[in-house]
């Protein structure tokens, strides 16, 4: 899909530029897959702050995503294609014909009247959805998921897709878009393609008020904080920080390993996203 340019009538416009997307419908979401939700703020349960910028911006409405894909063999057709407010992807309605209506990841190249089905028989077409042991290796694959049955939890976002790299007995091998290289279980299923909107990360908002409207508040730079505020505030005049930079807690922002050496799942690693290869005893 092609970017919009505009005259700058405006400052606002100088630089502005969003994905035109003509195929999107024009319409309120399904309404039995459509719930309400209570924006919180970057606010826990206690009321504290615990993510910080967050706050005010447009009501949405949530979709329920359908990222089991556990209907099996019953082929549906792509109805619409429609703008999701909680994602940077598109989602598509699929109308099953048995009657059922769900939302899932609209994959890159499927339009309105296309067919998907969820099949270990199904063709290797892009929005098709099957268990990794089928599918061939070398394939595009996204919304994969990590344990048999829960539903898809890798590459949904806006134009992300992994590769499968081989299938041996119940071990598949799969680069994820990170570049890291792990091993998933082969029953886990994956949807065949890319996720669509792949020009969603070309976008450019133009202004400060776009992000407010996304819920978005102002970043304010530790630097330009005072000491009692930031550990890289103060100082006479303009200041770099003088060392590392951390976090409002003292905690390394750059470099500094922030997964776990004893998370279980470390084992099922291959070669980390910084391509070093790991050594499972």
């Amino acid at each position: 899909m092609p970017l919009k340019k505009f005259r700058p009538h405006t400052p606002t416009q100088r630089f502005l530029l969003l994905s035109k997307q003509p195929d999107l419908a024009d319409k309120r979401p399904e309404k039995r897959l459509a719930k309400s939700t209570k924006k919180s703020g970057g606010r826990n349960a206690y009321g504290r702050i615990t993510s910080r910028r967050r706050g005010a911006g447009h009501k949405r409405l949530y979709r329920r995503i359908d990222f089991r894909r556990e209907k099996l063999d019953i082929p549906a057709r792509v109805q619409t294609i429609e703008h999701d407010p909680n994602r940077s992807a598109n989602i598509a309605l699929l109308a099953y014909r048995d009657g059922e209506k769900r939302y899932i990841l609209a994959p890159r190249g499927v339009a309105v009247g296309d067919t998907l089905i969820t099949s270990e028989k199904a063709a290797f077409d892009s929005g098709n959805c099957m268990p990794l042991r089928v599918i061939p290796p070398s394939t595009k694959i996204h919304a994969i998921e990590m344990i048999p049955g829960k539903g898809a939890q890798i590459a949904r976002s806006a134009g992300m897709t992994a590769q499968l790299v081989s299938v041996d007995g119940n071990r598949a091998t799969v680069k994820l878009p990170s570049g890291e290289i792990r091993i998933i279980h082969a029953a886990c299923r994956a949807t065949i393609g890319e996720v669509g909107n792949h020009e969603h990360g070309n976008v450019i908002e133009g202004k400060a008020g776009r992000r407010r409207w996304k819920g978005r508040r102002p970043r304010v730079r530790g630097v330009a904080m005072n000491p009692i505020d930031h550990p890289m505030g103060g100082g006479e005049g303009r200041t770099s920080g003088g060392g590392h930079p951390v976090s409002p807690w003292g905690q390394l922002a750059k470099g500094y390993p922030t997964r776990r050496r004893s998370k279980p799942s470390n084992a099922f690693i291959l070669v980390r996203r910084d391509g070093t290869k790991v050594k499972n005893k």
